[in-house]
């Protein structure tokens, strides 16, 4: 049901792969709250997913770019205010993607190239986004930008690996260019820590499917959908939340403030012995 949240409002959406994708989700809602938005994602991205399939569906234009080059996010914000007509009021960064997890490298034997790689595309695209937009004044006054983060910023998880440095980088950029970008421009920049959702991107965490029991069985109210982050980032694109900025926003169910739950109690009292390998030996992960 609309609410026409964000009537009049235009945006960038990037990072909308398929139709599992959490930005996909948002630039539905989004178009459905009023708002007339442009889509991005990289050029191999728009070729093999499905973005021209969402992009007819809600009849907007895909913008193809890297977002790691600062050019092709000079072109995304330029032509993104030429074809809305004016300027931006909201942004999504959805984008996280690590070649030492695809490659089920261990965080003890990282690859650094990889390393700077995930870094650059989780974490320093959102940095490059929020420079561009601002050097173009790209965004209006007040306007509203989110990336999205999770739990493992601050928390260690097995196999979730270079990925957490990322998100703790991505935190630290939104609370560092948020004091800027809001004393000068009133524009707020906050992470949404999201729970573990069923993405592209999040199965090829290794034990994804134990992670999401586990967390939903720990969470009060279990964990969030991709459908209901995109309602949260919907509200804080709205100018429900003109006050809100510099913040990571838990997303989750209740999972981050938990300790234990009855019911993860329950799960862990059925199976409590040790994980070893063939010598006897605890395996810690």
């Amino acid at each position: 049901m609309s609410h026409n949240l964000l009537k009049g409002k235009r945006g960038i959406i990037f990072g909308a792969l398929n139709n599992m994708s959490i930005a996909w989700k948002v630039a539905e809602r989004a178009v459905e709250e009023g708002a007339i938005i442009t889509l991005s994602n990289t050029p191999i991205a728009v070729r093999m997913g499905e973005v021209d399939e969402l992009a007819n569906k809600l009849n907007v234009q895909v913008i193809p770019a890297d977002a790691t080059s600062v050019d092709d996010l000079e072109t995304v914000f330029a032509k993104s205010v030429e074809i809305l007509g004016g300027k931006i009021d909201f942004v999504l960064h959805s984008i996280g993607m690590s070649p030492n997890v695809r490659k089920k490298r261990t965080y003890d034997d990282l690859d650094y190239k990889m390393l700077d790689k995930t870094l650059d595309v989780s974490a320093v695209s959102f940095h490059k986004m929020l420079q561009v937009a601002k050097k173009q004044d790209a965004i209006s006054e007040c306007g509203s930008v989110i990336a999205l983060s999770y739990v493992a910023a601050q928390r260690s998880f097995f196999g979730y690996n270079d990925m957490a440095d990322a998100k703790s980088l991505l935190e630290s950029i939104a609370r560092s260019f948020g004091y800027i970008y809001g004393r000068e421009k009133g524009v707020r920049v906050n992470t949404i820590s999201q729970s573990p959702t069923v993405t592209t991107a999040g199965s090829g965490v290794k034990g994804m499917e134990h992670l999401l029991d586990f967390s939903n069985k720990m969470s009060p109210l279990g964990n969030a959908t991709a459908e209901e982050c995109a309602d949260y980032c919907i509200v804080m694109f709205s100018d429900l939340t003109k006050k809100v900025t510099m913040q990571n926003l838990f997303h989750d169910g209740g999972f981050s403030s938990m300790g234990m739950s009855l019911r993860a109690m329950n799960q862990y009292s059925k199976g409590m012995e040790d994980f070893t390998d063939e010598d006897g030996n605890v395996i810690y992960g």
